[in-house]
């Protein structure tokens, strides 16, 4: 018999955004520590390797940013990526001040906001009963979350939604960002640039006016670091929450039996959250810098090496995770590493938690029952943002009591 294939992994490839689970199984059994010559990168795909990444910033270095994409990544990368593509004491000192303005209590005030634009985009989505929840809910209720909170006028989000999209699409055989994604990019930062002097010059009660007072010690943030905060806002925060929002609903009418619990216990919708989160979560891999030769199973990553930490591969890891491929709302999420971890836990779980909480509840308080259009979703194809950029769906609205 001749041996099995060596397991090969493209993140660009767009079979792997389509399903990327049975080659993260095998990576993880076959090929713990991924070499990927052509591309440049070593891949970490076992939770322990990924989680304890996550926690050693000293030789996992953000520096060069957090992207495969050659035009993103570099000592530049936080131009656009602000703290993200930090270390400490830079990192320190940027999230410290950030944090000044992006407090978890501004973040619980915005449950309010949140709900009231939920039902703004779903309830003319509803009264249809066939939508696009994507179209119509998904990618503009984050969109709308951020943008109040950064002072965005609202004529102005859905074209800063479909840059968002722009900067994270990759077209097949391309393994960089597009043109269009770069020029896209170019635009959201002349206009965060923009929104920066107006705030300047008149002050509101938003996060841009926020973060451009925040102080510590007489330190205050730049003009580019705020902005460069702003970018990443739209991007990373925008676009993952749209993501696990859609991959809930998916993945709840995939399992019926788990979709069963929060339809009929909408207190259940934070373990719909959890779950979707770990079993497939917006954010697949970030890349760290390997600041010295390291050892890792048998073999030596060369000081100055890119590292792929493959999230999506540690979250589904049977040595963590009983029974990882089953979608099960009563397991223990907590050892997830969707959010990251360490000095670089994301900044915006809490908020993209309370956006899934409110609009999924929401949901499952209007609607008796719903299913997909499986035939009609369309997936989006990023390196490393995983979701749909369509979701049909039709819904069978609960009879009013």
């Amino acid at each position: 018999m001749d041996p099995s294939p060596q397991v090969t992994y493209n993140p660009y490839d767009y079979a792997v955004h389509e399903d990327p689970y049975p080659t993260y199984a095998r990576l993880r059994e076959e090929a713990p520590l991924y070499r990927d010559d052509a591309l440049g990168f070593w891949a970490l795909s076992r939770h322990a390797d990924v989680a304890g990444a996550f926690r050693d910033h000293e030789r996992f270095s953000n520096g060069n940013g957090v992207s495969l994409d050659p035009s993103a990544w570099g000592p530049a990368a936080h131009r656009t990526m602000s703290f993200l593509a930090m270390d400490p004491p830079t990192h320190t000192r940027m999230r410290s001040l950030v944090s000044k303005g992006f407090t978890p209590r501004r973040v619980r005030e915005l449950e309010g906001d949140v709900l009231r634009l939920t039902r703004r985009h779903l309830d003319p989505a509803l009264e249809k009963g066939g939508f696009d929840f994507v179209a119509d809910v998904a990618g503009k209720l984050p969109m709308d979350v951020v943008s109040e909170l950064m002072g965005v006028p609202e004529a102005d989000r859905d074209e800063l939604r479909r840059l968002a999209d722009l900067v994270v699409h990759r077209e097949e055989g391309l393994n960089d960002v597009p043109p269009a994604g770069m020029e896209a990019a170019l635009t959201l930062v002349g206009y965060y640039q923009d929104l920066v002097a107006e705030r300047r010059r008149r002050p509101g009660r938003d996060l841009t006016s926020a973060l451009l007072t925040a102080e510590e010690s007489g330190d205050r943030l730049a003009e580019e670091e705020v902005i460069a905060f702003l970018f990443l806002m739209v991007v990373a925060g925008n676009e993952t929450t749209t993501k696990l929002l859609a991959n809930a609903l998916h993945w709840g009418r995939r399992n019926p039996a788990e979709l069963a619990k929060p339809m009929e216990d909408p207190e259940r919708v934070a373990d719909w959250v959890e779950e979707t989160l770990r079993y497939d979560g917006s954010s697949q891999l970030l890349a760290r810098t390997v600041t010295r030769d390291t050892e890792l199973h048998g073999r030596t990553v060369p000081a100055g090496d890119r590292v792929l930490l493959l999230i999506g591969a540690a979250n589904r890891d049977p040595r963590v995770f009983p029974d990882p491929d089953a979608y099960d709302l009563d397991r223990d999420t907590s050892p997830m590493v969707s959010f990251g971890g360490g000095r670089h836990f994301c900044l915006g779980a809490g908020l993209a938690r309370l956006e899934a909480r409110v609009a999924l509840t929401e949901f499952v308080r209007r609607v008796r029952s719903y299913e997909v259009d499986e035939a009609g979703a369309v997936r989006v194809h990023s390196v490393n943002v995983r979701g749909f950029a369509s979701l049909p769906v039709s819904v069978t609205l609960r009879t009013p009591s």
